[in-house]
């Protein structure tokens, strides 16, 4: 094969991977099913639908109609970790879209696309570590959206705790806000956290399992989270790489995450504890990246079982 035909295949590959991930992969959407042994002896299962990064704009109707049927799952749980809105004018979308979920039991948290419209960003700066936020951006109506999660009759936990029961299992969780405009408050976690662990009246020896939930999974969060008894956690941010590289995987990750922690079930140590990690590809991309390649679009089911039944 001569140079001039090499590099006319080359051009003709590439362009090709951009069509398929502009137009056919970043509307793949795909339900990832995973099961986690956690729960106590004898314990029900809990099925938690994982959401997020929907960066949702109004005129993304078969988005807002594939996460409407996850409905149909009839999930115990959700959880929401973030960055729900791509397009000033999406809330009507999005209560649209979480509608058919109203009266399941849920709990969320933000990330930056909840407080701040997109914008463009050069995609090479990226292989130089986490984004950084441009000095001119647009304020959203973070509390219009949390009015909608409110209504729906979920838990805000940005930098706070709750508890609750779910199928007979007590479940404690706490969250921090957006970790990457560094809007976590540890400390004011840690003490919501004992306020929380002290005004419990559940009767001892109580089924109890805690969750922390963030956005953006960087190792200062994890590390926090798995030292204040974590056993499962709930993250998004990355996007799974967006962009991938078959047999590689993620070129980035947006955070300080290793690599090949930027999407699925892994665990996570911290000394000698460790939590299982769930980080979501997420749903969507910014209206200004509309790509992805070799990194399917995704929601998560999770099936929580005991650990003796796995």
């Amino acid at each position: 094969m001569s140079v001039k035909s090499a590099v006319g295949l080359g051009v003709a590959a590439g362009l090709g991977a951009a069509v398929w991930g502009t137009l056919v992969e970043r509307k793949l959407f795909t339900l990832r099913r995973v099961t986690v042994p956690v729960l106590a002896p004898g314990a029900q299962p809990i099925r938690v639908l994982h959401l997020s990064d929907l960066h949702l704009a109004p005129f993304q109707h078969q988005k807002q109609r594939w996460v409407r049927s996850l409905a149909r799952l009839n999930p115990d749980l959700i959880v929401d970790t973030g960055d729900n809105l791509g397009h000033r004018d999406a809330y009507d979308a999005l209560a649209h879209t979480l509608e058919p979920f109203r009266g399941t039991p849920g709990v969320f948290v933000n990330g930056s696309n909840d407080y701040w419209a997109p914008s463009f960003k050069n995609p090479l700066r990226y292989f130089m570590g986490p984004s950084k936020s441009p000095d001119k951006v647009e304020k959203l109506d973070i509390d219009r959206e949390h009015a909608l999660f409110d209504s729906l009759g979920w838990i805000d936990l940005d930098n706070s705790a709750s508890t609750f029961e779910v199928n007979g299992t007590r479940i404690e969780f706490f969250g921090v806000d957006d970790p990457h405009r560094s809007y976590d408050k540890l400390e004011h976690v840690s003490s919501a956290i004992e306020r929380q662990r002290e005004d419990d009246d559940a009767p001892a020896g109580s089924p109890t399992l805690t969750v922390g939930v963030a956005h953006a999974p960087y190792q200062r969060i994890l590390n926090s989270f798995v030292t204040n008894g974590a056993q499962v956690i709930f993250a998004g941010h990355t996007h799974g790489g967006q962009v991938c590289v078959p047999g590689y995987g993620a070129l980035v990750t947006n955070c300080d995450i290793p690599r090949k922690q930027v999407k699925g079930l892994s665990l996570w140590r911290r000394g000698k504890r460790s939590a299982f990690l769930n980080v979501s590809a997420g749903l969507g991309t910014s209206i200004y990246a509309p790509v992805r390649f070799a990194c399917l679009p995704e929601a998560t089911l999770l099936t929580l079982v005991p650990a003796t039944d796995s």
